[in-house]
């Protein structure tokens, strides 16, 4: 076998490294990881360095892991800020890092990229690839953020750290329809969602969905002017622009999922963008530059919720934090982050830390629960990301 790392996707035949996604996860395909190189969304700029590692089996694609190595925290869903604090302190380099991830994306799947029943053979060779590249860079460390369940107890086993979190997600009950949905909730939850989709008609919002194929130029130029806005708005850094849109919903075509909202006047004020696998849906951007009220709901939640019903789809996964999702059908669902340092000096203290914050994710998401919006009978097991 030959392992290589790689500065640029692009190195890596599409087929090949699409051919080691599980479930057709959006993130993970060759298109959208080579657009987000192609159009400056990673790269020295945003201290996103792409280090993909590739495993080859004569010509042949065995493995593979997108990597990048990390100069800051941006982007990551992780915070880790008192962990680089800490390294600073004591005189330590915690940067550069290394980051398997989905950059800007907090959004589960596979971290490990192997052919399907190798994974025994496979996974070690990936990690000790990593490890090396780790020596070679002098990386403080390795994160493997948001890996699918398996993949992550498996890192675990590796005695990596392991980091909890909690997000919402949305549970599939094998509803024909929304209001198959609805009659789970309790009638005061019932009743405020109603409402709030009422709201939106009754201003006169007309909603397009849209995707890949259908998303015309012009709608890519306007949705990235409302991603754009929302970020600039909130003192943060937009990291996409209207090429890496454009680009992206070429390759990814039906799996993009476009949310536009026109007002009374037929001017466009807002939209939401998601993405979906075979078996999930993801949220993911949201902008607007008019105010009605609910229609970020709408857009964002309801729209995504009827999708996921009339697809078959099981989960929906609408993004990082938000106990505003709580009431509107979503559930705490645990996540996990898998880290390996390069020095023991800060370990012992690190691994008090995780322990104390995994405590602490386990009580909060029992407060949550209580609040939840279910009928007792109707409540939706979650499930590990």
């Amino acid at each position: 076998m030959q392992i290589q790392i790689l500065s640029s996707i692009d190195v890596i035949n599409p087929q090949q490294w699409n051919a080691l996604v599980q479930d057709a996860n959006p993130f993970l395909q060759h298109g959208f990881l080579a657009a987000l190189e192609h159009h400056g969304c990673v790269g020295e700029k945003f201290g996103w360095l792409p280090r993909h590692i590739a495993v080859f089996e004569g010509t042949e694609l065995v493995a593979a892991m997108p990597l990048y190595e990390k100069h800051n925290s941006y982007g990551e869903f992780v915070f880790d800020q008192a962990w680089a604090n800490a390294y600073q302190q004591q005189g330590l380099r915690y940067f550069p890092k290394l980051v398997s991830a989905i950059p800007y994306t907090p959004a589960s799947g596979q971290r490990c990229l192997v052919q399907a029943g190798r994974e025994a053979e496979l996974y070690p060779l990936l990690l000790s690839a990593v490890t090396q590249v780790a020596e070679a860079l002098q990386a403080s460390s390795f994160h493997c953020l948001f890996a699918v369940s398996e993949q992550q107890e498996w890192l675990q086993q590796q005695d990596l750290l392991t980091r909890h979190d909690c997000q919402f997600h949305w549970y599939n009950q094998d509803y024909t329809c929304f209001d198959d949905f609805l009659a789970t909730l309790t009638a005061k939850k019932r009743k405020n969602l109603k409402q709030e989709r009422r709201k939106v008609q009754d201003a006169g919002v007309q909603l397009r969905l849209l995707d890949g194929h259908s998303a015309s130029a012009a709608d890519w130029e306007q949705f990235a002017f409302f991603y754009r806005h929302t970020f600039e708005s909130k003192w943060g850094v937009p990291t996409l622009n209207v090429g890496f849109f454009q680009a992206m919903a070429q390759v990814l075509g039906a799996q993009v999922v476009l949310v536009m909202a026109d007002n009374a006047a037929g001017e466009c004020i807002a939209g939401s963008l998601m993405f979906r696998s075979a078996s999930r849906l993801y949220g993911r951007h949201w902008g607007c530059t008019e105010y009605v009220d609910s229609l970020h709901f709408e857009a964002c939640y309801y729209q995504g919720i009827e999708y996921c019903i009339r697809h078959g789809l099981q989960v929906f996964e609408p993004g990082a934090q938000g106990e505003h999702k709580v009431p509107r059908g979503f559930v705490p669902t645990l996540t996990r982050s898998s880290h390996w340092l390069r020095d023991d000096a800060l370990y012992a203290a690190i691994a008090r830390h995780t322990a104390y914050e995994r405590d602490a994710v386990a009580q909060y998401m029992a407060q949550v629960q209580a609040h939840s919006p279910y009928r007792p009978e109707c409540l939706p097991l979650a499930r590990l990301a």
